[in-house]
């Protein structure tokens, strides 16, 4: 009897020891560091940001809860070595993946951006684009931003592929980014990603110095003509004609803006209404929740805490700065070769930069405070389109020299 008692005590000791030794708590004395203990406290911070202030919420919240999940002790939800030098390594995924690590390769295979640029396509309206192409020149002038960036980041000693997936940060269009990351660089997909919705966030606070640095009292207060109206035939030539050009001059580029004309070409077109409202809500939640979680998962303490990370920063709001000017500066460039009467708001040349429709909004804000009667919204709404595209297309010139 009492060696039944104390056979069945030890087993009930032992139990509980190895359940002691199999919780998170033990992990977090024996294996946990410095490093892993910082990022939560920055994935914290984040969904501070994200929740108080919010400060891009919709991915902000998600990369940053992905980034407390990959940085608590033994979840084993994501393993960085299933994907070290930047494959899949497929001969050990299934025997070691966990969740996060299968939703990753939804990103890693470049799923995700592309999906959201269908849901992006069909929430935008290209009708100032349309109405207005010079706005083409000035949503490109705007990713000037990524290319010196990229330029300054090689000199700076990271590699082409480095260099060219901070630069891409100019472009203020965080799955544009992503999406160029995963092909590219993707050990700095967190930093990237974080330093991209961040500053898309911050475009209100950036960006007015710049464009009123750049411009005078007298340019900041012109008043555009009105734009004209757009039929619904060119509204529908539109997507289908781009897709066909840069499918044509920039295959790279195809996935990216092939899916965002897909996606405007079903709102317009008005005969798959149904299929437009799932992509614009269904299918873009899911995604982002996806996109987010994973990116998010990316940001280790090996891969975020580092001189490295503190340089993509640095650089990635000069890329966002310089594309601001180079909007600006075109507009005003413009200007010498245009009558008086159908003078360019400089400031219209701010919204290049694809962070849609903040941007433009920013442009219309700063209009106002010079002449409360001027009405720069529309206008703006053309290079902003506009720089979605050009970011994109950026991206793409950027995969086919380094990819």
């Amino acid at each position: 009897m009492w060696s039944f008692l104390n056979t069945g005590s030890s087993f009930v000791w032992d139990s509980l020891r190895d359940f002691a030794g199999s919780t998170g708590i033990a992990g977090l004395f024996a294996s946990m560091g410095w490093g892993n203990v910082a990022m939560i406290c920055v994935a914290f911070l984040l969904l501070y940001l994200a929740i108080k202030h919010k400060f891009e919420p919709l991915l902000l919240l998600t990369i940053a809860f992905g980034m407390l999940l990959t940085n608590l002790p033994d979840a084993n939800l994501y393993h960085t070595e299933l994907f070290e030098g930047g494959h899949v390594h497929w001969d050990i995924f299934v025997a070691n993946a966990g969740l996060l690590d299968y939703l990753y390769l939804g990103v890693k295979l470049g799923i995700y951006p592309c999906l959201i640029f269908v849901g992006v396509g069909a929430m935008t309206d290209f009708g100032p684009l349309i109405a207005n192409p010079k706005s083409f020149l000035l949503g490109a002038a705007a990713q000037i931003g990524i290319f010196v960036t990229f330029l300054g980041a090689f000199a700076l000693g990271f590699t082409p592929d480095q260099a060219g997936s901070i630069g891409i940060i100019g472009g203020a269009d965080g799955p544009t980014a992503i999406y160029l990351t995963s092909m590219l660089s993707p050990e700095l997909l967190g930093p990237i990603a974080v330093a991209a919705y961040s500053y898309m966030a911050l475009v209100p606070v950036i960006q007015p110095p710049i464009m009123r640095a750049l411009t005078t009292k007298k340019e900041r207060a012109i008043k555009m003509q009105t734009l004209r109206p757009v039929s619904k035939l060119e509204r529908i030539i539109f997507p289908i004609a781009i897709a066909v050009i840069i499918a044509l001059l920039l295959p790279s580029a195809t996935p990216l803006v092939g899916c965002l004309m897909l996606g405007n070409l079903m709102k317009e077109c008005g005969v798959v209404d149904r299929l437009s409202k799932t992509v614009q809500n269904e299918l873009m939640n899911i995604v982002v929740i996806f996109l987010g979680l994973t990116v998010g998962a990316t940001a280790t303490a090996e891969a975020f805490l580092n001189f490295r990370t503190l340089g993509i920063l640095v650089l990635g709001v000069i890329a966002f700065g310089l594309g601001t000017a180079g909007g600006v500066l075109l507009a005003k460039f413009m200007n010498l070769f245009v009558k008086e009467g159908n003078k360019i708001n400089p400031l219209i040349g701010s919204a290049g930069v694809s962070a849609v429709p903040m941007a433009a909004r920013v442009s219309q804000i700063e209009g106002q405070k010079e002449n409360p009667s001027n009405f720069l919204l529309m206008h703006a709404m053309g290079p902003n389109v506009a720089g979605v595209v050009g970011s994109a297309v950026a991206a793409g010139i950027l995969l086919s020299f380094l990819g």
